[in-house]
C-alpha cells in the first residue's frame, strides 16, 4: 500500500490532546513540524492474513528441545515445552554481578510467561543486530523479514550474522516503490537463503541482482517458517525462542513520536488531521505486560529510541495481522568464519545444522575426517585419506558452495591442500604448493579479498621466520616471510575485525618458550608488525579464534581465545579487545595432554569447545561453558 498524502496534523493539538489524554509519550518543546520527517513504508495489508484466519498453534508441537541456547532450553523446560533440557550446563551469564545473574536465573526458571522480553538485552546479552536504515524504498516488509533471521542466527547458533536486504529486495526483482509482506521476504529466504551485504548490498533504488558467484555458500538457510494470529501463542513464541515480524498501519501523529525522540509507548491520538498514511512492517524483539506493549526495532535510522520503539497491543491494527516466526535457522561457514581453528570446525550439516567436523592424523601418513552429530551429540569417523601428513591438518568452511578445505605440512616439508565437495560427498586433492622448507602447524583461512575470498596461510620455516601465502584465482602466490626466532607455528591465524577489511593476525611460540603476536596493517601497506610477547614455558603449537565474548554488535571486535598445552595441561588464554587492556590467563585445564589441536565457539550458549591430542596419542573433547572447564569424550587415535 504506498503511503497516502494528507493534510499537516497540527503539534498543538497533538501537544494538547497527549496531556489531556496523560498519554506516556509526549512532545518535547524544542519539536517543530519541520523537523517532521516522513520515512518510507511498503507495507500492503492486502497481503497480511487476519487472525481469525490463522488458527492457534499447538505450541507443543512447535516449541521443543531442538536449540544449543541453553538459556532457551531451561525455558522451554520451565514452561513444559521439554521435559529435560539438555545438554546440561551452566548457565553462561557474561560478566555480570552475582545479584544480578540470581534475577536473570529466576527469570529464566519462572514456569509461566515471562511478563517481559527485550532481546536487545536478555540474560547479559545482545541477540539483535545493529539499526539499519531502508531510505526512499517501500521495502520496510523485507527488512521486517531479514530482521527475524538475524536474530534467530545469533539466538540459535551464538554468532552475529549480518543479513543483506538488498539480496532479498532484488533477488526477488521487485521495484523501490514495490509494497509486500515480510511472509514473502520469508518465503523468498526459505528457497534461496539470504546472504550477507559483501555478497550483495542493500541499496534503496531499482537495480538489477548481481551477486558475488560465491553466494550459495554465504547464505544462511531457513525452514518454511510458523504463522501466528494469536497474542498469546505470539507472546510465548518471543519468550522461548526469538523476535517476530509485527505490522500496523502508520498516521501522521507516529511520525511525529518517531522524529521528536518521544519518550513512551505509542498510541494513536484521535484528532483531526490525524489520517492514514499507509502501512509497515518491523521486527518485534520483545514485549512488556506492564506497559501493554511490543518492543518493536525499525528501519528508519536511529530515530525514536536510538531505532526502536513501543507501540501499545492491539494499536493501529498491530494486533490486526498475524505475525511470523522462524526457527532452525542453517548458518553459512562465512558466518562463522572466525569462531573455529585448528582441525575443528562447526558446520551447517545435521538436523540442528550444528554438526562438528574434525580432521585428525591417522595411522602415522594419514589423516581421517571425524564428525559429530549435533543432535545425539556422538561422534562418527569418517574416511581416512592422503599418504603424506606430517601434522594435524588445519580445517575450515568455505564459500565454495559451503565446501570444507584443509591444509597441512608434508612428510617432505611442503603444504598440501585438500577439499571435500558437499554437492558430490567426496574428498579431494587440491595439490601441493608453498615453500620447500616449511616445518610447523601451518595457519590458514579464507579472507574477504576477492569473491570467492582469498585462501591464506602462514607457516614456519627452517631458517625460524614465518611464511606467508595467498591463493587466488590464479593459484598459489608467495607473500613473504617476516618475524624471527620462531619456534613453533600453529593454527592462530584470524583476519579479524580490526581496521576497514579486517586484519590478519596470528600468534607463534618464540625461542625463549614465549608466545608472540604478530599482525598485519590491511589499511597501510600490508605489513606485518610483531606485537606483545606473553606467556611462559610453552613448547607446543597454539591455536586461536576470535569469539563473540567482548563483541557488543556485529560490528565489535570479539576477544581473542587462545588455548595451548603447558606442562601435560591447558592452558586458555584470551585477549582483552573490547576493554583494550591486553593479553590475561584464563584457566588450566585437563591432563596428559600432548598438544592443543582445535578451538571452536559453536552454538551451544558461547562454550568454548576443545579438541586435544593426548600423551597417548587419542583425540579428547573438553568445553568450557559458565561454570569452567569439563573434560569431553575420547574420540578414538591420531
Amino acid at each position: 500500500m504506498a503511503q497516502i498524502r494528507t493534510r499537516q496534523i497540527k503539534i498543538l493539538d497533538l501537544r494538547k490532546f497527549l496531556i489531556n489524554k496523560k498519554f506516556s509519550w509526549q512532545i518535547p518543546a524544542s519539536f517543530k513540524l519541520a523537523d517532521n520527517k516522513i520515512h518510507s513504508l511498503g507495507g500492503d495489508p492486502t497481503k497480511f492474513t487476519l487472525p481469525k484466519v490463522v488458527p492457534k498453534l499447538d505450541l507443543k508441537k512447535i516449541i521443543d528441545d531442538k536449540t544449543g541456547n541453553p538459556f532457551l532450553l531451561e525455558r522451554r523446560k520451565a514452561l513444559g515445552f521439554i521435559k529435560e533440557a539438555k545438554p546440561k550446563t551452566k548457565l553462561a551469564v557474561h560478566e555480570i554481578s552475582p545479584n544480578i545473574k540470581e534475577a536473570y536465573l529466576k527469570d529464566i526458571l519462572l514456569p509461566k510467561l515471562s511478563p517481559s522480553v527485550d532481546w536487545r538485552n536478555r540474560w547479559g546479552w545482545n541477540w539483535i543486530t545493529k539499526i539499519k536504515d531502508q531510505g526512499g524504498c517501500e521495502s520496510c516488509w523485507v527488512f521486517s523479514g531479514v530482521g527475524i533471521v538475524e536474530a534467530m542466527t545469533r539466538i540459535e547458533h551464538c554468532v552475529w550474522s549480518k543479513r543483506s536486504e538488498g539480496d532479498v529486495h532484488d533477488g526477488m526483482h521487485v521495484t523501490c516503490a514495490q509494497t509486500g509482506d515480510p511472509g514473502s521476504a520469508l518465503t523468498w529466504m526459505e528457497n534461496n537463503g539470504v546472504a550477507d551485504p559483501d555478497c550483495y548490498p542493500y541499496r534503496p533504488g531499482d537495480y538489477t541482482w548481481a551477486p558475488t558467484p560465491d553466494r550459495s555458500g554465504r547464505t544462511v538457510k531457513i525452514p518454511p517458517h510458523t504463522n501466528m494470529g494469536n497474542t498469546n501463542d505470539q507472546k510465548t513464541w518471543i519468550d522461548t525462542v526469538g523476535p517476530i515480524t509485527l505490522c500496523y498501519d502508520v498516521y501522521n501523529d507516529f511520525d511525529i513520536y518517531w522524529n521528536s525522540g518521544a519518550n513512551g509507548v505509542y498510541r494513536k491520538a484521535n484528532i483531526p488531521n490525524n489520517n492514514l498514511r499507509g502501512s509497515h512492517c518491523v521486527v518485534a524483539v520483545g514485549y512488556d505486560n506492564v506497559q501493554q506493549c511490543w518492543i518493536c526495532k525499525n528501519s528508519w535510522g536511529n530515530g525514536g529510541d536510538h531505532g526502536f520503539f513501543r507501540i501499545g497491543y492491539g494499536e493501529v491494527n498491530s494486533d490486526y495481522y498475524w505475525k511470523y516466526g522462524v526457527k532452525i535457522t542453517n548458518p553459512d561457514p562465512w558466518t562463522k568464519r572466525r569462531l573455529h581453528n585448528g582441525n575443528i570446525i562447526e558446520s551447517g550439516n545435521g538436523a540442528l545444522h550444528r554438526n562438528f567436523e574434525m580432521l585428525a592424523t591417522s595411522g602415522g601418513i594419514h589423516m581421517k575426517h571425524w564428525w559429530r552429530d549435533g543432535s545425539s551429540n556422538n561422534w562418527g569417523a569418517g574416511p581416512v585419506l592422503a599418504n603424506d601428513v606430517a601434522v594435524c591438518p588445519t580445517f575450515t568452511g568455505t564459500t565454495f558452495n559451503r565446501n570444507f578445505e584443509c591444509v597441512y605440512m608434508t612428510t617432505s616439508r611442503r603444504l598440501h591442500h585438500w577439499w571435500f565437495n558437499q554437492a558430490a560427498g567426496t574428498w579431494n586433492d587440491g595439490g601441493i604448493f608453498g615453500p620447500f622448507d616449511a616445518y610447523g602447524v601451518p595457519g590458514f583461512l579464507q579472507s574477504n579479498y576477492g569473491a570467492p575470498g582469498n585462501f591464506e596461510v602462514v607457516v614456519r620455516t627452517l631458517t625460524g621466520q614465518l611464511n606467508h601465502w595467498w591463493r587466488d584465482g590464479g593459484g598459489w602466490h608467495d607473500g613473504g616471510r617476516f618475524g624471527s626466532g620462531i619456534m613453533l607455528s600453529g593454527a592462530t591465524l584470524i583476519q579479524s575485525n580490526y581496521g576497514m577489511k579486517g586484519n590478519l593476525e596470528l600468534v607463534a611460540v618464540i625461542n625463549t618458550g614465549q608466545m608472540q603476536h604478530f599482525w598485519r596493517d590491511d589499511d597501510h601497506g600490508f605489513v606485518w608488525h610483531a606485537g606483545v610477547v606473553f606467556g611462559s614455558g610453552i613448547y607446543s603449537t597454539p591455536v586461536m579464534i576470535e569469539g563473540e565474548y567482548g563483541a557488543s554488535d556485529e560490528d565489535r571486535v570479539g576477544n581473542y581465545e587462545l588455548c595451548v598445552a603447558v606442562g601435560g595441561a591447558v592452558q586458555h588464554w584470551w585477549r582483552d579487545n573490547a576493554g583494550g587492556t591486553g593479553w590475561h590467563y584464563g584457566a588450566t585445564f585437563g591432563s596428559n595432554v600432548r598438544t592443543v589441536a582445535g578451538l571452536v565457539e559453536g552454538s551451544y550458549g558461547f562454550n568454548l569447545e576443545v579438541i586435544v591430542i593426548t600423551n597417548s596419542s587419542q583425540l579428547q573433547h573438553y568445553w568450557r561453558d559458565g561454570a569452567g572447564w569439563h573434560p569431553g569424550p575420547v574420540i578414538g587415535p591420531a
